[in-house]
């Protein structure tokens, strides 16, 4: 989990507050930023972690961070509200290209400073310009087998089933990671740029498609591997807005003839598979079930995640 106040969290913010002033229409989509703040400051209540905040700004072509931290109960409450003032407003005029005058900081401050500029195929991800980017493959192949997941980190668990997939299917592995979420704000550039590092030369494809009736749309005749408790999602009617739109989605998957290999998956203390789930006919009909005896793996990404990360 991440904490409240990190690096990470702010950027989310910001990537937030961007698309919301992208939402909100009428101006140049290049001139406008997002702008968050984050803090842990002082307290009646002792504190265990530092006193420090999280600035970030989120542009059409980057993500900037700015961490600080400096030394506990050496200034009052209302002190470190004020240093927070100066240092957000510095930010906001960086953000918008207005020289500021030089931040006369403290000795005890300390300021860690974080930034991507992104590709520009990346900018065009984020604004809607381009459906996918390839990175570390081959532009103009279609992926025939497509491992989607957020690999928020990738793990060893992922790679043992990546392996499994390809020589159960004799196809090489894409992984795909989606921008967009259905729960969560789009990854920022800083976050994007993290977990393509995980994958060094392997081909991740880069999407803005949240559902797999979207990814079926840009890689026809693919197979996803999934987790059981994954296609169960995909078999509940509460996940779609209507019983009219699950079976649009599920039709879609099959006229461009896609399919899905599928993993059991270790949720709520039992070991869930294929065969447990209650599936529309029409969905079942382009599954394929990996047996518990053929592959396990019960590792999760959610339990490798350090609490309170501060990136």
């Amino acid at each position: 989990v991440d904490a409240a106040c990190s690096q990470r969290t702010a950027c989310a913010m910001a990537m937030v507050a961007f698309d919301r002033a992208r939402q909100l229409g009428g101006a140049n989509v290049h001139s406008l930023r997002g702008i968050a703040a984050t803090a842990s400051l002082a307290t009646k209540r002792a504190k265990k972690g530092g006193h420090r905040l999280h600035i970030a700004w989120q542009s059409s072509a980057r993500t900037v961070v700015q961490s600080c931290e400096w030394v506990k109960d050496r200034r009052s409450r209302a002190e470190e509200e004020q240093l927070c003032a100066e240092l957000i407003l510095h930010t906001v005029a960086t953000a918008c290209g207005i020289t500021a005058p030089p931040l006369a900081l403290l000795e005890d401050v300390t300021v860690q400073l974080r930034e991507k500029t992104a590709p520009h195929d990346w900018t065009e991800l984020v604004l809607g310009a381009r459906d996918t980017v390839l990175h570390n493959g081959q532009n103009g192949v279609s992926p025939k087998l497509l491992f989607p997941g957020a690999f928020h980190p990738l793990h060893e668990g992922h790679r043992s089933m990546a392996a499994f997939a390809e020589e159960r299917l004799g196809l090489p592995v894409c992984y795909e990671i989606s921008i967009a979420n259905v729960d969560k704000p789009p990854l920022d550039f800083l976050e994007l740029d993290d977990r393509l590092q995980q994958f060094k030369d392997k081909p991740v494809l880069l999407t803005r498609a949240p559902v797999f009736a979207g990814k079926a749309a840009l890689v026809a005749g693919a197979t996803f591997r999934v987790g059981a408790d994954t296609m169960s999602r995909n078999g509940q009617q509460r996940y779609y807005a209507s019983a009219l739109e699950q079976v649009a989605a599920i039709n879609t998957l099959a006229e461009h003839g896609c399919r899905f290999l599928v993993f059991g998956r270790k949720s709520d203390q039992q070991f869930l598979t294929l065969e447990q789930l209650a599936l529309p006919d029409a969905l079942a009909a382009i599954c394929d079930q990996v047996s518990e005896s053929d592959f396990r793996a019960d590792m999760s990404s959610t339990q490798l995640r350090v609490p309170h990360n501060d990136r």
